[in-house]
């Protein structure tokens, strides 16, 4: 399977909510996304929906400044 169809298999959560931020996030960036931007992502969806859904929407900051400029690209999709 490919990374980006893998992605937007795992991209598919509990909350609907995330389903459609994190698969419009790779409709829209994927193809700009370097290694480590992409690395990020894959260790952003191991987290727990809540608290995926908390840093997405601004209620709990992420922990890396990694995250924090992946975070930017997700919040505006």
């Amino acid at each position: 399977m490919k990374q980006r169809e893998r992605l937007y298999w795992r991209c598919r959560r509990g909350l609907l909510e995330l389903d459609i931020v994190l698969q419009r996030f790779l409709d829209k960036h994927y193809a700009q996304l370097d290694e480590t931007q992409l690395k990020t992502f894959e260790t952003l969806l191991l987290l727990p929906d809540n608290d995926l859904w908390d840093i997405i929407s601004s209620k709990k900051e992420a922990a890396s400044e990694n995250l924090k400029s992946l975070l930017k690209l997700l919040q505006q999709s």
